[in-house]
């Protein structure tokens, strides 16, 4: 069966708390399980924070800029970045934690000052930010890590992600390439799912995915259904918390939902073929309609065509086996609407 790599993307939505971070670790590894069948599914496989480093941010100019909007947690848009960074130590506590509770932890570096984060632990992988997929000195920076690497291609195109991936390759190829639209929220006359199954054509040595930013969980799990094999979404305790992010993010009830539909789905792909299930032949015996007798038919009658049609139960002979009882003597008299079996057959 197939398995979606599903990231829970932090990002800044911790509101400069590690304790926040820490709630919705939790609420990310809740158990999931489907109500209707019982089935226990697996949760979300990794969360991913994300490092700045606002000596490589934005020119002097704009960090200096006045912020002045309900989302703000500075006068200046500098120090609205200041109070949400979490610092080196911090993010390897919200790792430790992570990792107590089973989960994967993946991190976006923002500049090249952010791999001072290594001397603290090894992340599972590192993430390409979208607006990064042309920075090719930070990716050059990552690659020589040898850590696996997962790309977004949100603000790119072909000639950009080709140019990423040479400089990488160059030092590993455990690359992954997540189709992503860098609008948000994402309108969905945008997104493209299309280019999901185009990346895995034209890129068949790396592992494709999707970074989503439209509301609600339909599109990821659509990605899925074309061949998605990773699954990024922002997660927040609450839609309505201050902060950019929240809004378009999935709360605690959203993440639980995502996770049951993807996982329902991994399970409702299955292979490649047409064959009837094992699941139904209790259905095919109740519904489906076998040969009975128009009317009735006396033992020792040659039994004909013109008395039989079809009811059900669907565990006699089908249409299509009619001629094994057109001709022959019924071994015992046959009331009219009964379906035919075998036994009622002279050999």
């Amino acid at each position: 069966m197939k398995h979606t790599y599903i990231i829970g993307e932090i990002g800044q939505n911790h509101n400069g708390s590690v304790d926040i971070a820490r709630t919705l670790i939790d609420a990310v590894s809740q158990p999931v399980v489907d109500n209707l069948f019982g089935e226990k599914l697996k949760p979300m496989d990794a969360i991913k924070l994300t490092k700045r480093d606002l000596k490589e941010e934005l020119s002097a100019s704009a960090m200096l800029k006045p912020y002045n909007n309900p989302n703000s947690f500075g006068k200046t848009y500098g120090e609205h970045r200041a109070f949400l960074e979490l610092s080196d130590e911090q993010h390897f506590e919200i790792y430790l934690y992570a990792k107590s509770k089973g989960l994967e932890f993946v991190e976006t570096l923002c500049a090249r000052g952010c791999l001072t984060l290594l001397n603290y632990f090894t992340p599972d992988r590192l993430k390409v930010a979208s607006r990064d997929l042309t920075n090719l000195p930070l990716l050059e920076a990552m690659a020589e890590t040898r850590i696996p690497m997962i790309l977004s291609t949100g603000m790119g195109g072909r000639e950009e992600l080709d140019q990423a991936l040479e400089v990488i390759t160059r030092h590993h190829s455990d690359v992954s390439i997540l189709h992503c639209l860098s609008q948000y929220p994402s309108e969905y006359r945008n997104i493209n799912l299309n280019t999901i199954p185009y990346l895995k054509k034209h890129y068949p040595g790396y592992k494709i995915g999707y970074s989503d930013h439209s509301i609600g969980i339909m599109v990821p799990a659509a990605a899925v259904a074309l061949g998605a094999e990773i699954i990024e979404k922002h997660i927040t305790l609450d839609r309505t918390m201050k902060g950019t992010d929240h809004q378009g993010s999935l709360g605690v009830d959203g993440i639980y939902r995502m996770v049951r539909d993807i996982r329902n789905l991994e399970m409702a792909l299955g292979t490649e073929d047409m064959f009837i299930s094992d699941a139904v032949q209790d259905t095919r015996i109740k519904l489906e309609r076998s040969v009975a007798a128009l009317s009735p038919i006396r033992k020792g009658e040659i039994i004909t065509g013109d008395k039989l049609h079809l009811l059900s139960p669907g565990d006699g002979f089908k249409w299509n086996e009619r001629n094994l009882i057109i001709g022959r003597k019924a071994a015992c008299d046959i009331p009219a609407d009964e379906v035919i079996y075998p036994n009622m057959l002279e050999e």
